[in-house]
């Protein structure tokens, strides 16, 4: 039997957790009073991602665990996430393209009999 078996964490690491998560969503609920654009979408992102990492690090006990299985868990959704910025470069190149060889966008064509 381990020295560390069955060791608990301070409760006072979770309410600290706790109170980040409620300033973090209050912050985050502020940005409806925002302009749309992309500053009030980068700050939601930004926020979201801040409190899903705290969740994972305190609460699912991810900070104590090796770095090993830090790795396993935490790599593969960067490489994913890296793939989807990949796929929507490519395609605002793409929509780009056809805009400027095939003329204006399609959203902008008239249909047929709407004069």
């Amino acid at each position: 039997m381990s020295s560390d078996e069955g060791q608990q964490h301070p409760l006072t690491i979770y309410w600290i957790m706790w109170t980040a998560l409620f300033v973090l969503s209050g912050f985050s609920y502020a940005t409806d009073f925002m302009d749309p654009g992309y500053v009030r979408w980068s700050l939601i992102l930004i926020l979201m991602f801040v409190k899903a990492g705290g969740i994972v690090f305190i609460f699912m006990h991810m900070g104590w665990e090796r770095l090993a299985l830090k790795l396993a868990i935490l790599v593969p959704p960067v490489f994913i996430g890296v793939l989807i910025i990949l796929m929507a470069l490519e395609a605002d190149n793409t929509f780009l393209t056809r805009i400027e060889f095939f003329g204006d966008s399609p959203m902008e064509v008239e249909t047929p009999g709407h004069h």
